[in-house]
């Protein structure tokens, strides 16, 4: 699967949640579900866990709260590093590096766990890089 970038930085493609992931493995609802939990401290129930991703016409995302979404949608861009107010409030609530984590559970997180629940949201380098690339 090509990457899928959502407007945030986030990558789709590697979520457990996306559609297409959990058509195929099913099993990823209740994983995600504990891993959100274990890494994030939020519990969604797995049955409620699928997502078409913020750039799909759809409006069933799964966090139906994101600010970032119709904000970069309304500007006409393809995603918050494009955004002369990079980084704002918005963005900032959605930032996510493994370094933060890990300081905030007070160890480090397994490779596989890594690769799993956090990779997909690590969304801080990924839009710094952006936005070095477009500069």
């Amino acid at each position: 699967m090509d990457p899928v970038l959502a407007r945030c930085g986030y990558r789709c493609d590697l979520c457990m949640a996306y559609r297409p992931n959990v058509e195929a493995h099913p099993e990823y609802q209740q994983e995600l579900s504990d891993g959100w939990f274990t890494y994030f401290g939020f519990r969604i129930p797995p049955e409620n866990i699928v997502c078409d991703g913020c750039l799909s016409p759809a409006t069933e995302t799964l966090d139906k709260g994101c600010p970032v979404r119709p904000c970069v949608q309304e500007r006409g861009l393809d995603h918050c590093a494009q955004c002369d107010e990079y980084i704002c409030a918005k963005l900032q609530e959605l930032l996510v590096s493994i370094e933060d984590i890990e300081r905030k559970l007070g160890h480090p997180i397994p490779a596989e766990d890594r690769r799993r629940f956090v990779q997909p949201y690590e969304n801080v380098q990924r839009l710094a890089d952006l936005r070095t690339k477009s500069a």
